[in-house]
């Protein structure tokens, strides 16, 4: 028998720039239900988990018929929140899917998945794109990766890398060498216990990174080629954003 791998999609009412931003309403169903209907679409999943703090998020989840583990509130990280909720959950691989992406492919949470079930080399995996413009590639809210040529990750920054030495201040990016990391991560059941054991480094309190621990405890780490899909939703004003892409994607 295979390794059984499960998605789990955290979820919090506090959001900070948008509370309760799960259940906001976008194309008439909740934000949360888009994300679980997609993931529900990915084919190396064997179980879809909602993992939450709020029992309205925990209701809602379960009236559209997804799995609930109720964790704490205290979780500094959707990682951390994750690895309570498979506490007590058979799974080999764990794929964090993101609860505001909700045109999240689900060919990629495949690509993801399959790379730790099919491959012992690896102890997490992730996705990347490529950059397609100069405001893209200097955008510090636009998280840059770069990886060897077995395609493991070396780096990720919120800085231009690689640097383009005697290039202009607002260069465009150089194709095939500027990719910007997609915030889909897989995990090895057992790196992923490590990794909520260790504290914060000093290059993730740097940059405001997380990826950067594991990379820091050695991690191998593959970052797999995918295409950055739509929208997060991070603030109200990103809601009809949404729903113009789902309705673009014949989705609405």
């Amino acid at each position: 028998m295979g390794a059984r791998a499960i998605g789990v999609i955290p979820s919090r009412w506090g959001s900070t720039r948008f509370p309760g931003k799960s259940l906001a309403p976008v194309g008439g169903k909740p934000l949360l239900a888009w994300v679980v209907a997609r993931a529900r679409q990915a084919r190396r999943l064997d179980e879809i988990l909602v993992a939450t703090d709020d029992e309205r998020i925990a209701a809602a989840a379960r009236s559209f018929g997804a799995a609930v583990a109720l964790t704490s509130p205290d979780h500094p990280s959707g990682t951390d929140r994750i690895a309570e909720a498979i506490r007590n959950v058979p799974a080999d691989v764990v794929v964090n899917v993101q609860g505001d992406e909700p045109l999240i492919d689900p060919g990629l949470i495949d690509r993801v998945a399959a790379t730790l079930v099919d491959g012992a080399d690896w102890d997490m995996a992730t996705a990347a794109a490529p950059i397609r413009s100069a405001e893209e590639l200097h955008n510090p809210d636009v998280v840059k990766v770069v990886r060897d040529r077995a395609g493991r990750a070396l780096y990720f920054s919120r800085s231009v890398i690689p640097h383009v030495r005697g290039a202009a201040a607002n260069h465009p990016p150089v194709a095939g060498q500027h990719f910007r990391h997609i915030g889909l991560y897989g995990y090895r059941r057992a790196f992923l216990e490590r990794l909520v054991r260790e504290p914060p480094c000093a290059l993730e309190n740097l940059e405001k990174l997380e990826q950067l621990r594991a990379l820091t405890l050695g991690c191998r780490m593959a970052v797999v080629d995918g295409e950055a899909f739509g929208i997060g939703v991070d603030s109200p004003a990103d809601v009809p954003k949404a729903e113009a892409l789902l309705r673009q994607a014949g989705l609405l």
